[in-house]
Parts: C-alpha cells; structure tokens; sequence
C-alpha cells in the first residue's frame, strides 16, 4: 500500500472515497434523471402510455399521430443541424419523396405497404447519398440554397409528373394492411407510430452517444480542427445526412398510409422551413428539444383556429418571444435552469 500513499500524507483510495462523499449519490441519480439516455427516454415512453386516458376523439388522435410523424423528421433532422452542423431546407423532399414511393407502389401497382415502405426509405437513402457528396461540399448560406435547391426539384418533379403522382391534386393511398387486416383509426395508427418515434428516438440518442456523435461535434465545432484530429468529416456529413434523409422519408410512408392521401405540399418549402423551425425552437443539439418543438409547431395552429385571420401573426408572436426569452431553444434552457436549481438544493 505504500506506493499508494501520496506525499501529502492520504491516499489515492481515500481520496476518491472523500470525492465520493463530496458529491453526493442523490445528486449523481439526479443528473441521470435530467440526461436524456437516463431520464428523457423513460418520460417520453410514459408520457406516450398515458396520453391516451386524454383522447376524447379521433380529432385528438389525428392532432397527435400527426405530431409523431414531425416528430420522427425533426429528430432525425436534429443530428444533420444541431450536432453536424450542416443546415437543410429541402428535407420536406426526402419527406414527400417517401410519401409518394409508398402511394405510388401501393395505388399504382399493388405493391404491400409493408415493402412499399422500405423500399421508399432504400430508394430516398440512395438518392440522399447521391446528392449528399457533392452539395456537402459546401457550407454555410451555400449549403442552405444547394439543399433548398434539391427540395424544390423534388417538390416541382411530384406537382409536373401527373400521369404518375397525380400531380397538384394528389393521389389516393391504399390503407396500410398487417396480416391481411387494414389498419384504419386513431388508437390504432397512435400506437404505430408511436412506436416508431420511440425507435427514432433511441437510434439518435444511440448516434449521439457513439464515436460517430463524437466526431459530429467536432465537426459542428471547428470541420478544419476535426480533420487535423484524423477525422474524415466528408463521410460523416454523408452519414448523418443519409440517415435523416430516410428517417424523413420513413415518417413520410406513415405519413401518407394514416391520411391515406398525399399531395405536393408535403414537399413543399414551407414544409421544410416547419421543420427547421421545429429544430431551433425545440433547442438544437437536444433529440427531446426537437420532439417538443414538432409538439408546439403541430399544437399551436390547432390552438388558435379560433383566430383564424390573425393565427400566422399570433404564432409568429409566439415564436419570437420564445427566442428572445430562451435564446438556446426550450428544452436546453429549461434542462439549464433545472439543473442549476439542483445543484443549489444539493450543495
């Protein structure tokens, strides 16, 4: 033990046991709870288990499944923005572009919805990898228009080809069947996605927390440091590009098999200007920040229907109050705030 005792006279083992002491275990256990892998992910799924008791209608369950499928694009959209770095405000493409692959293989040639919907994410992933090596090349206000560029294409691509997409007017879109039986109704559909959230929710707290994340933040740090720390920073851009891209394209197939119609505005700008949007009010860089921005973007307009001629204005308001009062976006500012306020009770 002697080589273990330091020449102030105490050793390292006490040392850590009076760290130990100093810190607390009540307050590690409440960090756990205020991390999103400890505490976020286990609030998200009860909320989700109890917010059916306080469903009247099936206008709620459409209100909430509509949540879910903005939900499930802007967290994925999170990790491209908060955590690369890299802007986009052409994601409603990838979003419509899956929306329409399931309409069209399912109502056009018969294809299950069950294939119809990989395929679509396969399909977009593909093409978002296509585009991603070149256009990521860029930064900045450059990166924004290349990206606004490819969603207006797409959007443009859906309205022209009538003969395929049903062009302006949209299409009719078979309703998803499981096992022989159609999926029809909002307790049903709530579940479904649901579930999927969950699922988009862990995988980005998974990549967050990975050697991948790691290298993201460097990325969205300094791209020229990254790089002179060994990072290849073209192949996560297209990693993580690739990825919201089919996660967006995922959220579009759900999208189009509940309302069982889809039409060119899911591709359209403002669709992609919403979801960014979603990302910076929520706070960028936090997965349950974006999850709560698509909650307030997709509440709010059902909020103030009632103010019908001064609804926009009314929700622009809302918004800049908002980022005036909470600069770094809800749930960091919150998070920040709950923190410190443990940090008073426990010293």
């Amino acid at each position: 033990m002697a080589h273990n005792v330091r020449p102030s006279g105490y050793s390292k083992f006490a040392k850590k046991q009076t760290y130990t002491r100093r810190m607390g275990t009540k307050k590690n256990r409440a960090q756990m709870l205020l991390s999103e892998r400890g505490g976020g992910l286990s609030l998200l799924i009860l909320v989700i288990l109890v917010l059916p008791l306080f469903l009247a209608n099936n206008y709620h369950y459409d209100v909430v499944v509509n949540i879910g499928i903005n939900a499930i694009v802007v967290v994925g959209l999170n990790l491209l923005i908060g955590h690369a770095g890299q802007i986009s405000l052409g994601h409603a493409g990838f979003f419509g572009l899956g929306a329409y692959v399931s309409a069209v293989l399912t109502a056009r040639y018969g294809v299950h919805g069950l294939v119809a919907l990989p395929v679509g994410a396969l399909g977009v992933g593909i093409l978002a990898y296509a585009i991603a090596r070149p256009v990521l090349r860029l930064s900045g206000h450059y990166l924004a228009m290349a990206t606004l560029g490819v969603g207006l294409i797409i959007h443009i691509v859906i309205s022209r080809e009538a003969w395929l997409t049903g062009g302006p007017d949209g299409m009719y879109v078979p309703p998803l069947e499981v096992m022989g039986v159609a999926v029809y109704g909002g307790p049903v559909w709530y579940w479904i996605v649901a579930g999927a959230l969950i699922l988009a929710v862990w995988l980005s707290l998974n990549v967050i927390d990975s050697p991948v994340g790691r290298a993201l933040r460097g990325l969205n740090g300094s791209e020229v440091a990254a790089q002179a720390a060994g990072v290849d920073t073209t192949r996560y851009k297209v990693m993580v590009f690739v990825l919201s891209a089919v996660m967006a394209a995922v959220a579009g197939s759900l999208a189009a098999h509940f309302s069982e119609f889809v039409s060119p505005t899911k591709a359209s700008f403002l669709q992609s200007i919403l979801f960014v949007t979603m990302v910076v009010l929520g706070g960028m860089a936090s997965t349950f920040g974006a999850v709560l921005g698509a909650v307030m973007l997709t509440l709010l307009p059902q909020v103030l229907a009632d103010f019908a001629d001064y609804e926009q204005v009314i929700l622009g308001l809302i918004m800049m109050a908002v980022m005036i009062a909470l600069p770094k976006g809800l749930v960091p500012t919150l998070t920040a705030l709950v923190k410190r306020w443990v940090r008073r009770a426990g010293s």
